[in-house]
């Protein structure tokens, strides 16, 4: 057996045991319970044995060994706990105390905790280093560094875990000490607030800011992240109903790590903005869509009224204006933050309450196009492989996606896997900050994305690279294809995306012929007007070299939100009932109606631009939206804002007074993510359980309770009662979680689908045998250059690219909120290549005006050469600077969705940026909430 498994065997403390020759004697002794002190070593961080705490005696051998970094060997004998290991491990600890000045800053410092446990007192040498001055300058981080060991613990984590390599150990002897980018203090280096350094110092040394690691929780609730779809778990510490703080799990998707979002963006849930209780608008306060009413005002828009008021009046006009103007006037936006029961419940209440299938969400603004390309190409929307995948690979292609940004712990393992050898290839018209970890670096001219994969495309079939085993057993159409991109070589292509021949020659040729070669996107390929036929061409590309159905490879969408993935599972989407069923398709629809009792629409429900359309010309004149803000998040936001403020009557259930809740004719406070129970599927299709930590405040409700209360007002005679009741029901109606038990996820936390039958472990690798079209075979979709709906011209010289910041999520109501993250990026920022800055006569920190044909914003020119000249980069987070004003409306004639990526503009030096106070999260909104609290 020994053999067999290539184990040795060995005594540790006269105990034998057996081992692998690759793990390390602490590893051992952990495993059959011997503790042995140790400071530099953490698991999962490379061991360096520079604390000397860990020492053990070993038969024969003349000096300790640090058993951090010493391996076993066959007939070993190791003694942990003999006089001269404890005396040197007491003397190490001893040692440390002495120059620890202070080490007060955590309730679990391990010097601490080992001396006490060795029975060390107080030092009896004199320190003899100079003790530095705390730095509390980083709005996450306080650095301690007279509690300092140098343990290295944080430049690991640093360096070697999330990759940002901002950590470093400078000078020599007792001057040494941590440093960041060599600068001084702290807030002054480019660290990024992922807290992995915090997470891995063992006394304090980096601790959270405002002493957090000294609160003491009296309950700690395992959940997941509300933020990107990614997806990490997550531990809320919480007393007296109020989060304390938030560590890492060991989720399948994170294994302990977070960023700054995740481990730092929960206290918005306690903002003194929080609705509390039930608003209706006051008669004789018409609704704006420009914002233009004077903010003093605002307390006068909205009174308090009873739930029962409210209900009655939300769903009572909502039932007449079904039935007065029939079902169709009608449409409901549901949220990809909510849970996936808050979303089954929503779609089902709009198509069986309001009697059709205008319900939409944010998937129509992030990967739409992604989707309809996924479902006519391989017959499914859902990722192929996990973002872990990536550490399985030989050859990665990032593409229109800045992961280190918008999906921060994914990034990590991507950077993980570049130190392992896998080659990167970043194709981006931006330059972000994975790039300087890519094999090779495409910056693609903007808006040419067609352009560069047909020309790659075009390599692979000329050079006879295509995998036609796979090609002719599990694909169709490769004969129009290939005749396609005839025309489409690197020669001819590289004066339109940019990029010289031989360098798409070479990436072509490297993705090809790699034992596993895996595509992740971002919503740079999906936000065009040319999104559908961008995903196309990389579905072709993994199709033509078989690079799809094994470890390692396949094709990922990078999903935007928390739970995207999980709200499109269940139907919130116009075309699509439950699990991609289609509206349309008669035997579909009958297992619903059977199901749901009712009859329903055969006809597709419009999206979120055809349903303001639809406003504008009184088709529509009622909506029910959950949890959505498009008065910030749709194109043309001047458009969609007096499209919602022409409704009749406009029900918004939400935790704060968005901009489109200040639209609204009723508004329901309704309960933040770690106020709720519920199921969240994250890109990886991995169904996970997020438990309740905190109560909401005032008379704010559950959302699912809420949904039902408005159903009912709609005739739907809906009692569920615990949430895993929605959740039962959506596995009897979904067959790809039919497997997936209640029972189970509280068990397990978390379980990949499909999941066909109970028991079964899931599948995190899909389409090893066949795809789920029709004969089981994929489909090879052409596509040709379509540009974009609007170009530069004289007038508009420039392009604007809009998306995320690190820090702020979506349309900020929440990550705005929150003390930390807000305090990281306080103000409105357009980055604008430094160039473009001289020639405007514009320095960083100063205004500029961004002008479209459909408005203008001003805010702060930051100088950032990531964007190529020409291009200017702005988030949509901040209400003040709405850079959705500016967006075009023009939509992906499949995906229907709108381009968010391209739009012309003009930049000019000065204007005026609008006051906080104004709106959204400003003053007087702070002071209503208090007068309602």
């Amino acid at each position: 057996m020994n053999a067999i498994l290539k184990t040795v065997t060995f005594e540790i403390n006269g105990r034998q045991v057996e081992a692998m020759p690759h793990e390390t004697l602490i590893e051992v002794a952990g495993r059959e319970g011997i503790e042995i002190p140790h400071l530099c070593h953490k698991d999962g961080l490379e061991a360096v044995g520079n604390c000397r705490s860990c020492m053990v005696e070993i038969d024969g051998e003349r000096v300790l060994a640090p058993s951090c970094c010493r391996h076993p060997s066959q007939g070993m004998k190791v003694t942990t706990d003999s006089p001269r290991a404890v005396a040197a491990q007491k003397m190490v600890l001893e040692l440390l105390m002495s120059d620890m000045r202070q080490s007060g800053y955590t309730r679990e410092n391990e010097v601490d905790l080992w001396a006490q446990k060795l029975g060390v007192g107080l030092p009896r040498f004199p320190a003899t280093r100079a003790q530095p001055q705390c730095d509390a300058t980083h709005a996450a981080i306080t650095v301690n560094l007279d509690a300092c060991i140098q343990c290295t613990r944080c430049v690991r984590a640093c360096r070697d875990e999330q990759v940002n390599d901002v950590i470093g150990l400078a000078f020599r002897g007792q001057d040494a000490r941590i440093v960041f980018d060599q600068a001084d203090p702290m807030g002054a280096s480019t660290c990024v607030a992922c807290g992995e350094c915090v997470a891995a110092c063992p006394t304090g040394a980096l601790a959270p800011a405002r002493g957090a690691a000294l609160d003491i929780p009296d309950k700690k609730v395992d959940s997941v992240c509300p933020y990107c779809g990614v997806g990490c778990q997550l531990t809320y510490n919480v007393k007296d109903n109020k989060i304390l703080y938030v560590e890492g799990r060991d989720g399948p998707a994170n294994h302990g790590r977070l960023c700054v979002k995740g481990r730092y963006g929960f206290d918005y849930a306690h903002h003194p903005h929080r609705l509390t209780k039930p608003l209706i608008r006051r008669e004789g306060f018409p609704k704006t869509g420009d914002f233009t009413l004077d903010p003093s005002r605002v307390l006068d828009v909205f009174r308090e009224a009873s739930w029962e008021e409210a209900l009655e009046l939300a769903g009572g006009k909502l039932a007449q204006i079904r039935d007065q103007h029939g079902k169709h006037a009608l449409a409901g936006f549901g949220s990809a933050k909510g849970s996936n029961e808050e979303a089954y419940l929503f779609q089902k209440l709009v198509r069986t309450g309001f009697g059709s299938n205008n319900v939409d969400h944010c998937t129509r603004l992030c990967h739409a196009s992604s989707v309809a390309a996924l479902l006519e190409g391989i017959g499914s929307g859902a990722v192929s492989n996990p973002v872990m995948d990536v550490t399985r690979a030989e050859v990665v292609i990032v593409i229109g996606a800045n992961p280190t940004v918008n999906h921060p712990v994914a990034a990590t393992w991507m950077k993980n896997a570049v130190r392992a050898g896998t080659k990167l290839i970043v194709c981006d018209p931006r330059r972000s900050d994975l790039a300087r970890h890519a094999h090779r670096y495409l910056q693609f001219k903007p808006d040419t994305d067609v352009a560069l994969l047909n020309a790659m495309m075009h390599v692979i079939v000329t050079e006879r690279l295509v995998d036609r085993a796979f090609i002719d057993s599990r694909t169709i159409g490769i004969e129009e294809l290939e005749k396609n991109v005839e025309g489409y070589s690197p020669e001819a292509m590289a004066p339109v995306c940019g990029i010289d021949a031989e360098t798409i020659r070479y990436c072509a040729r490297l993705y090809a012929t790699s034992k596993a070669s895996m595509i992740l996107w971002g919503m740079g390929v999906s936000q065009h007007v040319h999104g559908t036929d961008n995903a196309r061409c990389l579905i072709a590309l993994a199709l033509m070299t078989g690079q799809i159905g094994r470890l390692g490879t396949g094709l990922h969408p990078l999903r935007g939100q928390n739970n995207v993935q999980g709200a499109s599972d269940a139907g919130l989407i116009p075309m699509m009932l439950p699990d991609y069923q289609r509206v349309d398709n008669p035997a579909a629809r009958a297992r619903f109606e059977q199901a749901w009792g009712t009859a329903l629409d055969p006809k597709p429900g419009l999206t979120v631009v055809e349903i303001m359309d639809a406003i504008t010309r009184g088709e529509i004149r009622g909506m029910y939206i959950m949890g959505e803000n498009p008065a910030m998040s749709d194109p043309d936001a001047n458009h969609a804002r007096a499209a919602l403020a022409a409704l009749d009557h406009l029900v918004v259930q939400d935790i704060f007074l968005t901009e489109t809740a200040y639209l609204a004719d009723v508004i329901l406070p309704a309960s933040a993510f770690p106020e709720k129970t519920g199921t969240f599927t994250n890109t990886d299709r991995l169904v996970q359980l997020g438990r309740q930590a905190i109560d909401p405040p005032g008379e704010a409700k559950q959302d699912l309770w809420i949904i039902q209360q408005i159903a009912r007002r709609l005739g739907l005679p809906w009692n569920y009662g615990h949430v895993s009741e929605v959740f039962d029901e959506m596995r009897r109606t979904m067959p790809s979680i039919g497997g997936i038990t209640w029972e189970r996820l509280e068990l397990d936390d978390a379980v990949t689908y499909p999941c066909l039958h109970e028991g079964d472990p899931g599948e995190p690798v899909v389409f090893a045998h066949d795809f789920p079209r029709e004969g089981g075979r994929a489909r090879f979709v052409p596509a040709d250059i379509i540009p974009a709906n609007e170009r530069p011209d004289a007038e508009y010289p420039m392009v604007l690219i809009t998306g995320r910041q690190l820090e702020h999520w979506h349309t900020g109501s929440m990550t705005r909120r929150t003390a930390v993250l807000d305090a990281i990026e306080p103000d409105p920022v357009a980055l604008v290549h430094p160039l473009d800055m001289a020639r405007l006569g514009v320095k960083p920190g100063e205004v500029i005006t961004i002008a479209s044909r459909r408005g203008q914003v001003a805010l702060y020119a930051r100088a950032d050469d990531s964007s190529p000249v020409g291009a200017v980069f702005a988030p949509f987070c901040y209400y003040e600077a709405a850079i959705n004003r500016l967006t075009n409306p023009a939509l992906d004639p499949f995906g229907k969705i709108p381009e968010f990526k391209y739009c012309a503009v003009r930049v000019t030096p000065g204007g005026t940026v609008a006051p906080q106070g104004s709106f959204g999260g400003g003053q007087i909104l702070g002071d209503m909430a208090q007068s309602q609290a």
